[in-house]
């Protein structure tokens, strides 16, 4: 057990949470979009329980080897970065756990939280106070922004005010941020094996997008235009650099290719159910939805493949 926990990287906390985001996607598609529930939901356990076998995994490493992970953290600007997918793949985890655990349930959401703000108060300190623009990468979204999953999660839990709050911040933090991460791609070439992690881009806005649906009252229509707007553009940009990031060779990076994937389509579709409410409907959204769907499930499915594969490589080394 100890050999398999030390070949899992880090990073893959990030497939974690793209597969606890892609069940709640997949429910909501078929469900709202495509009329069958029940598929709906059977794809939603599957996908909870993928992430959920990593999320005990990546536990059990934390626990195991806790020495080499926080050396790891303490040494790595994109290992600390990306770790904050773990608090927000624990609070989509959460919600699954509702039905079993009750009031339980709430009690993992605000460790998730807790973690989460903890994780940013240490980041900070550690890394955005004593800024070198070569260890800056769009990684950095995730610990600010990433925060914003609480804003998504907060109303299974009735903490919308919580959550309006961490929507506010996440989403002040992607306009600081935006500058800065943009900065230090245009200045200071990024290595093979991080190139990966320009997908993050389209992340932050659509995280922000859903968490605003989610917990914020009243809404304006103008302001999820705006955010599905700048949301969908940086979609694209990512889009027209994933065919030659794709041909790479595995690196734990490739975890970039599915939870930014997966929210964008989230916060279509829950934009297309927003604006329908607000009486600004935009009906052409649904094939937006469909498509950007297939492709992070895709993405998803080939990631976790090549985790697999490398995982069993390495421990088998």
């Amino acid at each position: 057990m100890k050999k398999l926990l030390k070949a899992i990287p880090l990073p893959i906390c990030g497939v974690m949470l793209g597969f606890a985001a892609l069940g709640n996607l997949l429910q909501g598609l078929f469900t709202n979009v495509l009329g069958s529930a029940a598929l709906g939901d059977g794809l939603r356990w599957v996908c909870g329980a993928v992430a959920l076998v990593l999320w005990v995994l990546v536990a059990l490493k934390l626990i195991v080897l806790t020495k080499p992970v926080m050396d790891t953290l303490n040494s790595d600007p994109i290992a600390a970065s990306v770790f904050a997918t773990f608090p927000m793949a624990t609070m989509l985890l959460a919600g699954y756990a509702k039905p079993f655990l009750g009031g339980g349930a709430k009690v993992i959401w605000m460790i998730g939280v807790l973690m989460h703000v903890c994780l940013i108060v240490w980041f900070t300190l550690k890394y955005l106070l004593k800024l070198k623009l070569p260890q800056v990468f769009a990684t950095w979204f995730i610990v600010y922004c990433g925060l914003a999953v609480a804003a998504i999660t907060a109303p299974a839990f009735a903490a919308e005010s919580l959550g309006t709050v961490t929507f506010w911040f996440g989403f002040a933090s992607f306009f600081v941020l935006f500058c800065i991460i943009t900065m230090r791609y245009a200045k200071v070439p990024v290595k093979e094996p991080a190139t990966p992690l320009f997908c993050i881009y389209t992340a932050p806005m659509a995280l922000c997008l859903a968490g605003y649906i989610q917990s914020v009252a009243p809404k304006s229509v103008n302001m999820v235009r705006f955010m599905l707007l700048v949301s969908s553009c940086l979609y694209l940009v990512v889009l027209t650099r994933l065919p030659k990031l794709l041909k790479l060779k595995f690196y734990p990076s490739f975890a970039a290719f599915t939870f930014p994937f997966v929210i964008t389509a989230i916060a279509a579709l829950q934009s297309m159910a927003c604006l329908k409410k607000l009486e600004a409907p935009l009906p052409w959204l649904k094939y937006v939805v469909i498509v950007e769907t297939i492709i992070a499930a895709v993405l998803c499915v080939y990631t976790l493949i090549g985790y697999c594969k490398a995982i069993s490589k390495a421990k088998n080394a």
